[in-house]
């Protein structure tokens, strides 16, 4: 990396208006949270049935995403493609922004956050949630480290041990969000293993879309250069993870199809379920894969815009996503005796409806405008993104 120069972002009349609109998302998050603390959780379109609303699919989608984010930095370290690793910085800093984003939200949305000391001083290792918590924590500290190997130069002999540790790290943190789900035996949308190696693909397609997303941003709002090489490579990256994402959908569906017991969601997700069957063809196959793969891979030159409008919509496909997994699973009645008819007041056997109120939305949103801060402000400060990325520059350092 020494024939690389990196430079900090100028402080242009552009940086700080994106500066201030993306402080309005943060004082709406804030808005939220304190309104829902205040009120109680009964302002929130969630209850007893619907115990994890919309906070959650922001929340998850980020954590997700992070571990994904970090598919340049390992691409680079652990692989050895020497045109990813000037743009590995970039990657660390997403990673962290997201899951930092993403806990926020999480933990912003308990309802009771000063309970967070229990769950960071009282352990329960038969617990997926308690063994997360040590996931997250050791993700900021061996990524951070990471980071810090690659802008120090001493260091720098260091972090391709660190990119491995980091590669090794994130893929057990997918595991284990993916997990969450794949255990809860009683939701019979979850308890399949399919969902860990799920989440991780998922990941890699979230995690690129985002950071071609702040790559472009940023190159563009300080007038870099950004040649056809590095976004043709990274855009056919994200290709291959969409398709990858596509293939675990189909697999997962067709496996659900199979198995006798399980005839009963799989008709709710793709046939019954209202806005959760919208949701997964519109939303999560159309437009999270449909659409994205036709732009990546038709023929012809591969421009900002285009890449964009494949980035954002994986991004809305990933949330779609992430809402028929947790709020439609949800939505779908438990079977809590199999092969008997349960009729009560509680509403045991039906469908449970769930309509998301604005304090939820704009909770979801601060989340995202917590990580947007991050990697702003980080862009500012630090020399993180190289000076340019223009093909011939990009050969230079790859023949280095």
């Amino acid at each position: 990396m020494a024939s690389v120069i990196f430079r900090e972002l100028e402080g242009r009349q552009g940086y700080w208006g994106t500066l201030a609109l993306i402080g309005v998302f943060l004082a709406l998050g804030a808005l939220a949270f304190f309104t829902m603390e205040h009120a109680g959780h009964w302002i929130t379109g969630m209850d007893n049935q619907t115990v994890w609303g919309v906070p959650h699919v922001f929340a998850v989608f980020l954590i997700v995403a992070a571990s994904g984010a970090l598919n340049v930095a390992s691409t680079a370290s652990v692989f050895g493609k020497k045109i990813y690793k000037p743009l590995a910085p970039l990657s660390a800093l997403l990673a962290l922004a997201l899951l930092a984003g993403g806990l926020a939200v999480l933990v912003l949305d308990l309802g009771r956050p000063d309970r967070l000391i229990v769950a960071a001083t009282t352990y329960n290792f038969k617990s997926i949630f308690a063994l997360n918590i040590i996931l997250y924590s050791g993700f900021f500290a061996i990524v951070g480290a990471y980071l810090w190997f690659m802008l120090e130069r001493r260091m720098q002999p260091f972090s391709h041990t660190a990119g491995v540790a980091a590669f090794i790290w994130r893929l057990t943190l997918t595991t284990g969000t993916g997990s969450i789900f794949g255990f809860l035996v009683a939701r019979e949308a979850y308890d399949t293993a399919l969902l860990a190696p799920m989440f991780i693909v998922f990941s890699f397609a979230y995690g690129t879309a985002l950071y071609l997303v702040v790559l472009i941003a940023a190159c563009t709002a300080d007038g870099r250069p950004l040649g056809a090489r590095v976004l043709d490579r990274l855009t056919h990256l994200l290709g291959v993870f969409v398709a990858g994402s596509f293939y675990f959908t189909v697999v997962f569906h067709l496996t659900n199809l199979y198995i006798t017991r399980t005839h009963g969601i799989e008709r709710f997700v793709l046939l019954d379920g209202g806005i959760h069957t919208a949701l997964f063809w519109l939303g999560q196959v159309g437009i999270g894969y449909v659409l994205p793969l036709i732009l990546i891979f038709s023929p012809g030159s591969m421009s900002r815009g285009r890449v964009l409008t494949a980035c954002t919509m994986i991004v809305l496909g990933g949330l779609a996503q992430m809402y028929v997994t947790i709020i439609g699973a949800q939505a779908y009645p438990l079977d809590i005796f199999p092969g008997y008819e349960v009729k009560s007041s509680f509403f045991d056997g039906e469908v449970h409806g769930y309509v998301p109120s604005a304090w939820e939305l704009m909770l979801g949103v601060g989340g995202i405008a917590v990580a947007a801060a991050l990697v702003v402000v980080a862009l500012r400060v630090l020399r993180l993104l190289p000076e340019r990325l223009d093909d011939a520059s990009v050969s230079a350092w790859e023949a280095h």
